[in-house]
């Protein structure tokens, strides 16, 4: 585009302009700017010195990572409750805007919408706080769970129950604001086509698997490739606020690691060289999602 091309579309979107300026500069700022702390991962990092001034020890850091004694627990922990997690919440939401979708009765479609988005809106403590009195040794699930026969005692210092309770909690409060997006995609569905379907003598369920799934299936696509990119990023604030020492051996993840290398034993530079190694992971992913989808469909992000 040639400059007076340039001032010509400045001065006819000008107002678009100075409107999006702010996400530009939040951006900016707290997105790229912050990646000048990459460096720390090459570093034997000293907060006196800076980032610029600290020992530069190449990969190092990377070294006492890769054969750390944690490096094999960290890796199977992250991978499968970001797997179990994306196996059994993102179908819900999908299927919970189809649901929704059938119903007919406006007022009672907003009643649960507003129902089932205010779990997501609850503060990280509050919702860990929930979950550590629900499944306390007395807690109402944990009796609940007796009644019909399953293990006794505090539930969330079981290793083997930490999984089910983190992606049950995840479901629990993602899944009705998580439907918001699909809900749209919904909206965007031509309504002749369920008039045809319906001439030709389709019923409800055939509409949905012909019309209604098809309608959607690009946007689906497009958040699983999304979702890929994060496979192993898991929330790092809750495994925190839930975990303890006794389920170290199934809750610990890289997320968790970092957070006790780095703010709690102040190393910084092996911290960030964790965070890096986990998010060069989740590009790999995030590029690998990509080109399966452009290669068996025609949705890709890039």
């Amino acid at each position: 585009m040639r400059m007076p091309e340039i001032r010509k579309d400045w001065a006819t979107n000008k107002s678009l302009y100075l409107m999006i300026l702010p996400v530009v500069a939040f951006v900016v700022l707290f997105s790229y700017v912050p990646m000048a702390g990459i460096l720390m991962a090459f570093e034997r990092f000293s907060p006196k010195n800076g980032i610029f001034g600290s020992e530069w020890i190449w990969f190092q850091n990377f070294k006492d990572f890769f054969s750390s004694y944690y490096l094999g627990r960290l890796l199977k922990n992250t991978f499968l409750l970001s797997f179990y997690d994306l196996v059994f919440s993102f179908p819900v939401p999908i299927v919970f805007a189809l649901l929704l979708n059938e119903v007919r009765h406006k007022q009672f479609k907003k009643v649960v919408q507003t129902i089932s988005y205010m779990p997501f809106f609850i503060s990280m403590v509050v919702v860990a706080g929930i979950l550590i009195d629900f499944f306390a040794s007395t807690g109402a699930i944990t009796s609940l769970v007796e009644s019909l026969g399953g293990p006794k005692g505090n539930l969330l210092g079981m290793p083997s129950m930490f999984r089910p309770i983190f992606v049950g909690s995840n479901i629990w409060q993602g899944f009705g604001f998580g439907s918001i997006i699909y809900m749209a995609a919904l909206t965007g569905i031509d309504e002749q086509q369920y008039e045809a379907a319906e001439l030709d003598g389709a019923g409800r369920w055939k509409q949905t698997l012909h019309v209604t799934l098809p309608g959607i299936a690009s946007t689906v696509i497009i958040m699983l490739i999304l979702r890929m990119g994060s496979l192993m990023s898991v929330s790092f604030e809750k495994v925190i606020l839930l975990y303890s020492p006794s389920t170290y051996s199934t809750a610990d993840v890289i997320s968790s690691f970092v957070y006790r290398k780095g703010l709690l034993e102040a190393n910084y530079g092996y911290s960030t060289a964790v965070g890096l190694f986990n998010s060069v992971i989740n590009l790999g992913f995030l590029v690998g999602a990509n080109a399966l989808s452009r290669k068996f469909s025609s949705t890709s992000l890039f």
